[in-house]
């Protein structure tokens, strides 16, 4: 389909929308529907980025869209505003990654400004997102997944805060920072195993603390799955307990066959995903360097 005729008519928009806002800032203009004016601009800039969206002009539309959000806080309509810097984050994430984050930004702080902040979080969210898929920069996505997860807490939204610190605590274990994820894995595991909805998720929080121990120190693993029984006692039956309690067994019996039967078993049960097999294969690592030491 030929949109050629969209951004035809989009650019004509945004040409008028630039002849109304230098006519309100004219004397004559601003002593004569200044305000008016304006709310026409922006409107005219809204309506361009649309055509621009119809044509797939993504940074057009984006730009178009900035126009009027800025346009709105000059007229201290803030919620239009964050609403027109959200539309033009949304059109830039399909061509410019990083002025999507720009524009996601201004929303931000205008909602935290306005103490929208669930709102504010779930934008932090999207922008972790993007730093995840587009711009491949896991520290600067941790660190929203965190400030989401903090205004998510501010609002009482344990759930949805839980949800971001889960995030961080599996790239924290990739990028080898182990305390902090154990920490939040054993901190979201406690407040799973309260509820009467989430006690099933609390074994999967308990294992994964317990994986970061083993990549650390094996006698400590141990313990740690120790207290882990001891807080939550059906963790003792499930299937991720008795694949922790192998290991530490292996540990002993240096028999290192045995684990990897072990992995097999778990593997035909619940497909280990990337984050698991890079775990297991540093614990392999592991209690294959202790074997060594103690030969």
């Amino acid at each position: 389909m030929d949109n050629s005729g969209k951004e035809k008519e989009a650019m004509a928009l945004m040409a008028d929308a630039e002849k109304k806002l230098k006519s309100s800032q004219s004397f004559f203009g601003a002593l004569f529907g200044g305000s008016s004016k304006l709310e026409e601009a922006c409107d005219m800039y809204v309506r361009a980025a649309n055509m621009f969206k119809m044509a797939k002009n993504w940074c057009a539309a984006g730009n178009a869209f900035s126009q009027a959000a800025c346009l709105h806080l000059q007229m201290q309509s803030k919620h239009d505003a964050a609403t027109n810097f959200i539309d033009a984050g949304n059109a830039f994430k399909k061509a410019d990654p990083q002025e999507a984050i720009n524009c996601l930004n201004r929303a931000i702080e205008i909602y935290t400004d306005m103490g929208r902040f669930t709102i504010a979080a779930k934008h932090h969210i999207t922008i972790a997102e993007i730093y995840e898929t587009e711009l491949v920069d896991i520290d600067k996505a941790i660190a929203h997944y965190e400030q989401a997860a903090d205004y998510y807490k501010g609002e009482e939204s344990t759930s949805s805060a839980n949800k971001c610190l889960l995030k961080v605590a599996t790239y924290a274990a990739q990028l080898e920072q182990y305390p902090k994820a154990i920490e939040i894995y054993e901190q979201v595991g406690t407040h799973a195993m309260d509820s009467t909805l989430l006690k099933y998720s609390a074994k999967d929080h308990f294992f994964k603390a317990a994986l970061c121990h083993f990549c650390v120190d094996m006698l400590n693993a141990k313990l740690a799955v120790q207290k882990y029984e001891e807080m939550f006692p059906a963790f003792s039956d499930s299937r991720e307990c008795k694949l922790l309690k192998s290991k530490t067994q292996l540990l002993i019996f240096l028999i290192w066959v045995m684990f990897s039967t072990q992995v097999k078993e778990y593997d035909t049960i619940s497909r280990l995903d990337q984050w698991l097999t890079t775990m297991l294969l540093r614990i392999k690592k592991t209690i294959q360097e202790d074997e060594s030491d103690l030969r």
